[in-house]
């Protein structure tokens, strides 16, 4: 099984990112994700997910439970562990995408 750290590692660089601002269908602010330790893999996950789908839609947020790799199933057990997998496990449950502005 190939892991988070090596999928990551394949992924486009997200240095020139500030945060990355998560906006309902209605426009209204539904999360922040700062380029900072501790949330700088999601930032390149979401990152890389926006450039593929245009934004986090059902599909892309499917994508970013595999790309998350060993990180889903433990936010699956652990829920409110893992903020960013778990956004992306209620878009696919309420099949509400996100739009994102990216700073």
């Amino acid at each position: 099984m190939t892991t988070f750290s090596e999928i990551l590692a394949s992924l486009e660089s997200s240095d020139h990112i500030q945060k990355i601002e998560l906006l309902d269908i209605k426009g209204s602010a539904a999360g922040t994700i700062e380029n900072k330790p501790g949330s700088q893999g999601s930032v390149k996950v979401y990152h890389h997910l926006y450039k593929k789908y245009g934004s986090i839609s059902v599909a892309a947020a499917r994508e970013g439970l595999e790309i998350y790799a060993e990180h889903t199933g433990d936010a699956e057990a652990n829920p409110g562990k893992h903020p960013n997998i778990d956004r992306l496990f209620d878009i696919i449950k309420n099949e509400q995408p996100l739009n994102v502005n990216i700073i």
